[in-house]
């Protein structure tokens, strides 16, 4: 990842005897204590979807009580990574990843021309709010979180949480509620600008794994490795330090960035993720990240011919920061070898694994159940990013 504006990093490196160790034991746990943001306010965060979908995003996720635009957004993301083009390989189609059937039952035309197309983001995002509330009107009845059944019934079909009076006991389904209601916090506007978020105490250890590393050669793909003599690239970098506390994040930087609830400029704590990108109206853009220490500044990986060093975060590509949690890193989409979206599990395909001496649910698609899910594609097409990578990390 290439930091365009590196900054004056001689001179910072010069304050790190003190001045940094201080900041980040202060800044990480003064802090601590704060509320964490709920999932289910209804404004999405500026800049955590493309900015052509944010209005439609906003519009359709409030179709019905049971959905917000924070947890459409959530579902989309882990979809498709906001790709239009996606497709699986078992037929899932365009950014919502519907399958043809239950397309033609739930096709939505989201832009007024007359025509649903699955493989138009409009239409596919108010196609997927259209498909989600038909759910959330059929599981109504039943008692619990009106927002998790709907979720549970999306991912093991209505007979399953019917038959366990809410979301029943297969850890592939109550995985996919979780992560989908800790995602959206990720996409959840602040309740005011000054609302305070939860600070990590795991952020000072990650900042000490990134100290330790200062004077490293980067290297394009670097996560490291032994074979690579140790060295990073930007992305590698911080997926090692959060590795270091137990927190498992993706390869890629415009992937990392949704780890987790996101701070304004002066709500930047030290350990929280910090962000550049080449269009600052699309996080798919995103090409560089590094951990912020404090101070106005951060320690990165900079770009080949560099060291990791500290370099200042106020350039012209900043586009904002990620203060990741656990919940939030847990449910992250892994990718495969060949960048894809591979989401934490796929409604529509083997009926989830019921605990030991149950009857099992009725997985969506199956005879006598919903109409068969959109379908989650482990094959689906990545989102766009700032050119290719040999082993999937950022820029």
């Amino acid at each position: 990842m290439v930091l365009r504006k590196a900054g004056t990093a001689a001179a910072a490196a010069g304050v790190v005897a003190f001045g940094f160790i201080g900041l980040v034991t202060m800044g990480t746990y003064a802090a601590s204590g704060t509320p964490q943001q709920s999932a289910n306010r209804s404004a999405l965060s500026p800049g955590t979807v493309p900015a052509a979908y944010q209005d439609p995003i906003q519009k359709w996720g409030s179709l019905c009580p049971e959905i917000s635009p924070p947890m459409l957004a959530a579902q989309l993301y882990q979809e498709s990574g906001f790709d239009p083009k996606a497709r699986s390989g078992v037929g899932a189609q365009g950014m919502a990843q519907f399958m043809p059937g239950t397309w033609t039952s739930y096709a939505t035309d989201g832009n007024g021309d007359g025509r649903a197309d699955v493989w138009d983001p409009l239409d596919a995002i108010a196609s997927a709010a259209t498909y989600d509330c038909a759910i959330a009107k059929r599981v109504a009845k039943i008692p619990g979180d009106p927002q998790a059944n709907l979720l549970a019934a999306y991912n093991a079909g209505e007979g399953a949480v019917e038959q366990y009076h809410g979301v029943p006991p297969y850890k592939e389904t109550q995985g996919y509620v979780r992560n989908i209601q800790a995602m959206a916090r990720s996409f959840t506007a602040p309740a005011s600008p000054t609302a305070p978020l939860e600070v990590s105490p795991q952020s000072s250890a990650a900042i000490y794994f990134a100290q330790t590393k200062l004077g490293t050669p980067y290297l394009w793909g670097g996560e490291g490795l032994p074979s690579q003599n140790g060295r990073f690239d930007c992305s590698g970098l911080t997926q090692a330090a959060f590795a270091s506390v137990g927190i498992t994040l993706p390869r890629v930087a415009n992937d990392q960035w949704y780890a987790g609830p996101h701070p304004s400029r002066d709500q930047l704590r030290p350990g929280d993720l910090v962000f550049w990108a080449t269009d600052l109206s699309d996080p798919r853009s995103i090409h560089h990240v590094g951990i912020y220490v404090g101070g106005g500044y951060m320690i990165n990986a900079p770009h080949t011919g560099a060291v990791i060093r500290y370099d200042k975060i106020d350039t012209r590509e900043y586009i904002g920061a990620t203060r990741v949690t656990s919940d939030g890193a847990q449910a992250l989409p892994t990718r495969n070898n060949d960048g894809s979206v591979n989401a934490p599990s796929r409604p529509g395909g083997a009926e989830p694994t019921a605990p030991a001496g149950s009857q099992g649910g009725t997985q969506g698609g199956a005879p006598g159940s919903a109409p068969a899910t959109p379908g989650r594609s482990a094959t689906a097409a990545p989102p766009a990013q700032a050119g290719p990578s040999p082993t999937g990390a950022g820029r």
